[in-house]
């Protein structure tokens, strides 16, 4: 487990102020390259292009799979211990954005069952916010053709069986490495869930490449799934990887949370309350006094306004570089760039607002995400399940 004096990385927990080269080096990951940048399609992300997805395992065969549309697919999940903040949604825009362009399939598990292992909150509280939770990510619009949306306790005649299968191929020993001492046998058994998630496209549509967006913290898990995958005892190809980094705290380094006493912009807060967080708590690159601005000028590299522009808010490169030199030579205030950056984030949060709004009852909007019957065999089958199995179908 990355954990140095200076930042610790973990599923379960990232402090510090985080070098993300030296942890490529811990986790043996890979740096984006250049060219495969430009092999993401045009037009490219500005998650891509601007490396917040800086890194990667085996994004090539996803990369082939996408130019050549042949069958392909994105896991990207979500762990309801919350109400979703901004931090929370760019990896799902951006799988948007992906099957948009590629026609991607889409699956995204609920690890409603790991937050209960995780966290302090009762069942009936993880129900509540995986129920919240849900109706946040159907606003974003995925086609339903394409997307399937896994609840680990609601679809435990399909998760339960392929992970039984999976967690026989991990060690205790394994765990302990990846994750350190579990506090319960629940987060022992837990990677097998993950592997599930990573593997179910394979297992549901047959042998494909598939790339798992996700902030880097979580890629012990894809490394458990990878080594399951390697053993061929399955039809699955190992998941490739795309790691980024953290959207950024309001207060500064380190991931936007919404545990604890940190401010973050929720997906349901106003605009308003999007101004009013953005004006109180983002840390500003400027100077102390605008005079002393005016003359110094201020650093974008450190301001979270401008960061949060960089990361996802503010399309046009542009107009970034513009900000950003306005910002340098002193004649953007700290003031100013809060307030370009609240009325962008606003802007975004009241579209999707509108969308969810707009979305019929939960159960029924769900319906056309789930898996099909058909669906849930062809994956039990492919994990060694008889078809004749004791299972409801």
């Amino acid at each position: 487990m990355p954990a140095t004096d200076d930042f610790t990385v973990t599923p379960y927990a990232v402090e510090g102020d985080i070098d993300y080269d030296r942890l490529l080096e811990q986790f043996g990951a890979d740096a984006l390259s250049p060219e495969q940048k430009a092999r993401f399609p045009s037009p490219t992300h500005p998650l891509v292009r601007r490396e917040v997805f800086y890194a990667e395992r085996d994004v090539d065969p996803f990369l082939d799979a996408a130019s050549e549309g042949t069958t392909h697919s994105i896991v990207t999940g979500r762990g309801p211990s919350g109400p979703m903040h901004i931090g929370h949604v760019f990896p799902f825009y951006f799988a948007k954005h992906l099957q948009d362009q590629t026609g991607a399939l889409v699956y995204i598990p609920f690890s409603d069952d790991e937050k209960y292992f995780l966290k302090d909150n009762s069942l009936e509280e993880i129900s509540d916010y995986t129920r919240e939770n849900l109706l946040d990510l159907l606003a974003i619009g995925f086609d339903p053709e394409r997307t399937r949306i896994v609840v680990d306790t609601a679809d435990a005649d399909v998760v339960y069986p392929l992970a039984t299968a999976f967690a026989k191929e991990v060690t205790q020993s394994t765990v302990d490495a990846t994750y350190g001492d579990p506090e319960n046998i629940g987060l022992s058994f837990y990677p097998a869930v993950q592997a599930t998630h990573l593997l179910l496209p394979q297992l549901v549509e047959g042998r494909h490449p598939t790339l798992v967006p996700i902030a880097v913290d979580q890629d012990p898990h894809v490394r458990v799934c990878r080594d399951i995958a390697a053993k061929q005892r399955y039809d699955v190809d190992k998941p490739g990887a795309l790691l980024s980094k953290f959207l950024p705290s309001l207060e500064g380094p380190g991931k936007m949370s919404s545990s604890g006493d940190e401010a973050s912009i929720l997906l349901s807060d106003d605009r308003e309350t999007v101004f009013e967080k953005i004006r109180t708590h983002a840390f500003s690159g400027g100077q102390t006094s605008i005079d002393e601005h005016r003359r110094r000028g201020g650093n974008p590299e450190i301001d979270v306004s401008y960061r949060l522009l960089y990361y996802f808010f503010e399309e046009s490169d542009e107009r970034l570089e513009r900000l950003a030199r306005e910002y340098r030579d002193g004649t953007l205030l700290s003031g100013e760039l809060k307030d370009i950056a609240a009325e962008k984030i606003a802007d975004f949060l009241d579209a999707h607002q509108e969308r969810r709004e707009s979305l019929d009852s939960l159960e029924a909007e769900l319906e056309p995400y789930r898996l099909t019957a058909d669906e849930r065999r062809a994956a039990r089958e492919r994990a060694g399940f008889p078809a004749n199995a004791l299972i409801q179908q």
